[in-house]
Formats: structure tokens, C-alpha cells, sequence
């Protein structure tokens, strides 16, 4: 990965699926790549029951970012107080993500562009016009535009630029 530590990096904790979710994340994002892999010794077996050799953790790196993917075990799930948010500048980018990441999840969970991947991690898949578009400087333009936005599940482009038209 990198020579240098970043000063803060993601950990998400999975029950058992740390290298599982790491390889679906990184077969996803084109600029993304694994590194290191640690194993649980005999001291957790001792403790909590995993096996000797079992993957402890996945360091992997999506866009730049580090990650780390934990198997920490069934205490913790995942909810929508956390999610990542995906940047797309086109509706082709955005329904490549959206469809990528919802495979195996819930597309329907949220609405406004977030969706559950099949770990339960929660992501906004969201084009970068959105933004540009609800903060127009017409009230009424940037009110219609968010109008739209919440009652979408996957974010249309075109219709948010509509909306925002009039």
C-alpha cells in the first residue's frame, strides 16, 4: 500500500467476511488495491473461539483512501449513521456504482442516492451536479430540484436538471 501511514484510516468491522468484502470493494473502484493481511493467532482462539490462522484483518485502498476490513465477529453491525459518499460526474458513473454496489444488498433501504451493500455498509452514490444544482441562488429552482432528489431512490441527473428548469 503505502510507505507512509495516513493519519486516519476507515476501519470497518465485518463478522467474518473482511477479505471477502475487500476483494468486492477493490473488484469495484478502477484506482483500488489489497495489501497487507493479518491473522488471528492462538491467543483469540483462547479467548473467543476463532480459529488459529483465521484472517484478523485486510488492508485495502479504494480512490486513494486506506482501509482497513476487520473480522471482529457478530458483535457490531453496520448502520446509516455511517455511510461513503461516491462522487459521480456522469449518470453513466453513477448507475455503474449504484448498480455495483447494490448487488447483493438493499437498493431500496434509503432513498435520495444511499443504498445498503450486501454488508450492510450504507453508501450515497451522488452526482456532483447535485450540489451545484440545490444551491442555485433562485429559492424556487433549488427548492424544486430537492423536491425531486427526495422522492428518488437512484439519482437521476436529467431529472434534477429538469426540476431545477422549471
Amino acid at each position: 500500500m503505502q510507505n507512509k501511514i495516513q493519519k486516519i484510516t476507515t476501519n470497518l468491522w465485518f463478522d467474518t467476511q473482511a477479505e471477502e468484502a475487500a476483494k468486492f470493494y477493490t473488484s469495484i473502484f478502477q484506482n483500488s488495491k489489497t495489501g497487507r493481511v493479518t491473522y488471528y493467532g492462538k491467543e483469540r482462539h483462547e479467548i473467543q473461539g476463532i480459529s488459529e490462522r483465521t484472517v484478523m484483518t485486510v488492508e485495502f485502498q479504494l480512490e486513494g483512501q486506506n482501509f482497513v476490513a476487520l473480522n471482529g465477529g457478530p458483535q457490531f453491525n453496520f448502520t446509516e449513521a455511517i455511510s461513503f459518499i461516491v462522487n459521480c460526474d456522469t449518470q453513466e458513473e453513477l448507475d455503474y456504482y449504484w448498480d455495483k454496489l447494490s448487488e447483493g444488498g438493499d437498493e431500496n433501504a434509503q432513498q435520495c442516492g444511499w443504498l445498503k451493500d450486501r454488508y450492510g455498509v450504507s453508501w450515497q452514490i451522488v452526482p456532483t451536479t447535485l450540489i451545484k444544482l440545490i444551491s442555485i441562488p433562485d429559492p424556487e429552482k433549488s427548492a424544486r430540484v430537492m423536491k425531486a432528489m427526495l422522492q428518488m431512490k437512484k439519482i437521476d441527473i436529467n431529472t434534477l436538471k429538469q426540476a431545477g428548469e422549471g
